[in-house]
């Protein structure tokens, strides 16, 4: 049985639509015409640091202008909605959470300036920085952190991330 092609653009709302961007819209709107699939626009707006009041719209008149029709996403809608990465966050927390309880993510409490000052302690040793299992073990993470004071700092609202758990010096092998 032959599945249905669905193929999506994902541009991020941080300013004017890029050329680049503009050309990846594109092979994906004439591949999907090409094989009677279907066009997705979903916006990455999960970097609220760097977004852009407008972008949002400019990209949807960009692609218009282009002549490049959605077919399913934001602006249109469609069966697998919502198509804002930042209005599907409750969908990811429940697998995200599901690593953690299997073993394969963890909660990292670390800050931007504990990262900065580690990175700067490794170039000043000349080396290149790399979040990996060294370092994970060195910051407030529910790896390195009793179970009580971990919950504790979800409870009390602390800020987190869930990583994955990257093997320590080890390949893993997929099935």
């Amino acid at each position: 049985m032959e599945r249905p092609v669905r193929v999506r653009f994902a541009p991020s709302p941080t300013g004017p639509l890029h050329i680049g961007g503009v050309r990846t819209a594109l092979y994906n709107y004439l591949f999907a015409r090409q094989h009677k699939g279907t066009m997705i626009l979903r916006i990455e707006d999960t970097d609220s640091q760097r977004f852009v009041p407008g972008a949002e719209e400019y990209i949807l008149e960009s692609l218009k202008w282009c002549g490049i029709q959605i077919d399913e996403g934001v602006g249109v809608g469609g069966p697998h909605a919502p198509y804002r990465q930042s209005e599907r966050r409750e969908i990811y927390l429940k697998y995200a959470l599901q690593l953690v309880e299997s073993g394969w993510a963890y909660y990292a409490f670390d800050t931007a300036e504990e990262l900065d000052r580690l990175r700067h302690e490794a170039e000043a040793r000349g080396e290149a920085f790399a979040y990996n299992y060294q370092v994970r073990e060195k910051l407030a993470t529910s790896l390195a952190l009793p179970a009580e004071e971990v919950r504790a700092r979800i409870d009390r609202g602390d800020q987190w991330v869930i990583r994955f758990k990257m093997p320590e010096n080890q390949l893993v092998e997929m099935d």
